[in-house]
């Protein structure tokens, strides 16, 4: 059997593209049926994102599936081949299993160590599994590649590090007050990142989210998705000593929140810390807020930087998961050069116990002239003398079937024995 790997990404193909060539859940089991009939493919994977369309089969060595594959996106998606050939990348073998590793390692992702990846693969194996197209070859190296994705996360800081504005906000205040349950936040402004932000930060344990707006109605909206209390606008400032964390992307063309405003609700709290993350653009916050003991402001320029940093220390931990993926890959690849050979073992063992019990049935041949204790000492005598002389071809056909140029070898011992 052999492994072939055709698809786009983010990297090959413009979204417009990416989207003609995606399939839905509902989609994925009538190709799996169409692509698994005729052209000597066994099995098949269909991996289907935002970012990525892969079609992933095992074929019989002597079939020539990339045509079947690259006619099937053509005619399925109605897109001309001369349009979606420049932007497909063909992988095979060796290259195949290493590009599946490292999709499920989050190390082909658009923001290294994001996770998401890994359900969406585990999702489109169990479509597999259910429409009877995931058996074999590719069952074996889709498995491996779970594993070897949990050790990537186990054994390196991938994914430990916020890489988005809005989860650094988040990160930075557990940094700030050591748990976020029970903390209070309040909403100025309705921004989509400070949105994000407040989401994580209910998810981190915060405890009541207020909401305030120009727009009363939008504010009003705002509550209803994080359950919060709406406050008015005009008179949100008296509320401050009240909350923990200020999100604020407000629109307001001038500094929303004074050094002044912040002195006196930080002594009404009496110096309970305070968190303020100023998303807007202009700032909605005074920067001199930052010289207010207890106060800690961070603008959108000092969570992209924090967002930088990360980003950066990803890519370290980036190199050492490539070294985990390039290990597993060597692993994986022996392991399937082992199984390649196991029906020649089989069969070179039958072979010499055939001769063996042709042998033994001669030379007791006569009735009744041995015993039964006899017997059995013949029959265990032969077969240690068989299994000694056969280990020695045994473990060489092992180990031979791990190296390049084994193939050779072993199948110069097929002949040997005439085994063919």
């Amino acid at each position: 059997m052999k492994l072939l790997l055709t698809g786009v990404n983010h990297k090959t193909a413009p979204v417009e593209v990416r989207e003609r060539l995606a399939f839905s859940d509902t989609a994925i089991p009538t190709a799996l049926d169409a692509l698994k009939n005729g052209n000597g493919i066994a099995e098949v994977l269909i991996l289907s994102t935002c970012n990525r369309v892969e079609i992933t089969v095992a074929a019989q060595d002597d079939a020539d599936p990339q045509a079947a594959i690259d006619s099937f996106l053509v005619e399925a998606r109605r897109i001309s081949s001369h349009s979606l050939g420049p932007q497909l990348y063909r992988f095979e073998g060796r290259e195949a299993i290493q590009h599946l590793f490292r999709v499920a390692a989050s190390l082909d992702a658009m923001v290294v160590g994001e996770p998401q990846i890994l359900g969406q693969m585990k999702s489109a194996y169990a479509l597999s599994k259910s429409a009877g197209v995931m058996n074999g070859l590719l069952e074996s190296v889709m498995s491996r590649a779970f594993s070897v994705a949990k050790r990537v996360r186990s054994e390196t800081g991938i994914g430990q590090m916020a890489v988005s504005v809005s989860y650094a906000a988040v990160e930075l205040a557990r940094k700030i007050f050591g748990t976020l349950t029970n903390r209070t936040v309040m909403l100025v402004g309705s921004g989509k990142m400070s949105e994000l932000a407040a989401r994580h930060l209910r998810r981190s344990g915060a405890s009541h989210i207020f909401v305030t707006n120009r727009t009363h109605s939008r504010a009003e909206e705002m509550a209803r998705l994080f359950d919060g209390t709406v406050v008015d606008y005009l008179r949100f400032t008296s509320m401050l000593p009240e909350v923990d964390i200020v999100i604020t992307s407000s629109g307001a063309p001038h500094y929303i929140l004074t050094k002044e405003e912040m002195q006196r609700a930080i002594g009404v709290r009496k110096n309970k810390p305070m968190f303020l993350i100023d998303i807007a653009v202009p700032r909605n916050i005074e920067p001199a807020v930052n010289k207010v003991d207890n106060v800690f402001l961070y603008d959108i320029d000092d969570l992209q930087g924090v967002v930088n940093s990360n980003l950066a220390e990803r890519q370290k931990e980036a190199q050492r998961a490539e070294g985990i993926v390039a290990e597993e890959v060597d692993r994986m690849l022996a392991r399937l050069k082992v199984q390649e050979v196991a029906p020649t073992i089989v069969t070179l063992q039958e072979h010499w116990e055939q001769i063996r019990a042709m042998e033994t049935a001669k030379f007791l041949r006569k009735p009744g002239a041995f015993t039964g204790e006899q017997l059995e000492a013949v029959d265990a005598l032969t077969r240690s003398i068989v299994n000694k002389l056969a280990h020695a071809p045994i473990s060489e056909l092992r180990r031979q079937a791990a190296h390049p140029e084994g193939a050779h070898v072993i199948d110069a011992l097929r002949k040997l024995f005439r085994l063919e």
